[in-house]
């Protein structure tokens, strides 16, 4: 028994340790190829993390985006946080938050150490300029790709317009718009929460479905069981003149 328990721990440390060195180096690969920020991470944590391995739903995914927008700190972090928790504990969330951050402290040291004045070289100016148009490519292809959960209902792309339209046009602080976000999305979980169901109606079309007993077929069907044995005590009594003419015919023979 002992070494059966033995046994089962090893493989339970086996397989936890398996998880957070392949979500550190999942997210470490995610660090070191994307450009742009938190936003434009969201087609390849879509790609790596949703198509590839199943480890979250696009639905959820957003989730965590809208979440990691609201709290403190950088959207990138605050995902990779949430997912290497939701993978591994706490010992997940700390070895995700570290894969996606590490590519960005060792290019930034490097950079730092070796390249002065790095920002006025001129073609680190037209590959940041490239780059910018590419992350710009990304962004616009994850909001199509989420487009349908992003207005899965009237008050949701209303919602979404409204939102642009203040940040775009009106110059909104994009904190006001996100806390007004939060406050209609709780406002419409506790009004839908509050209607009651209704009773499902049945179909006028129901073959299946059985017609109402009414007073007047139960007395229908009262009245037809006597008017039943009547009829048939009729037909089952013998015939007492028959009888009566066979015995006097016997008496004068």
């Amino acid at each position: 028994m002992k070494e059966t328990s033995k046994k089962e721990n090893s493989e339970k440390t086996k397989s936890k340790f398996s998880t957070v060195l392949e979500l550190f180096l999942v997210f470490f690969k995610i660090g070191a190829v994307t450009f742009g920020g938190g936003l434009a991470m969201l087609p390849i944590l879509e790609q790596e993390l949703a198509e590839k391995r199943d480890w979250v739903t696009k639905e959820r995914l957003l989730d965590y985006f809208a979440i990691g927008q609201s709290t403190p700190g950088i959207i990138a972090v605050n995902v990779a946080t949430f997912i290497g928790y939701t993978r591994a504990g706490v010992l997940g969330g700390c070895l995700a938050t570290l894969g996606v951050i590490m590519p960005s402290l060792i290019i930034i040291t490097i950079i730092a150490l070796f390249l002065s004045g790095f920002n006025d070289i001129e073609w680190v100016k037209k590959a940041l300029a490239g780059i910018n148009i590419g992350v710009s490519a990304l962004l616009c292809k994850a909001v199509w790709k989420f487009r349908k959960n992003i207005t899965a209902s009237i008050l949701a792309a209303l919602l979404f317009v409204l939102s642009f339209v203040t940040v775009a046009f009106l110059h909104v602080n994009t904190i006001i718009v996100v806390a007004v976000s939060v406050v209609c999305g709780v406002a419409t979980y506790f009004v839908r929460r509050k209607k009651p169901d209704a009773p499902d109606a049945p179909e006028a079309g129901d073959k299946n479905a059985e017609p109402p007993k009414t007073g007047s077929a139960d007395a229908g069907d009262k009245t037809a069981g006597p008017q039943k044995t009547g009829s048939a005590e009729t037909q089952t009594a013998p015939d007492t003149s028959e009888v009566n003419g066979a015995k006097t015919e016997g008496g004068d023979k």
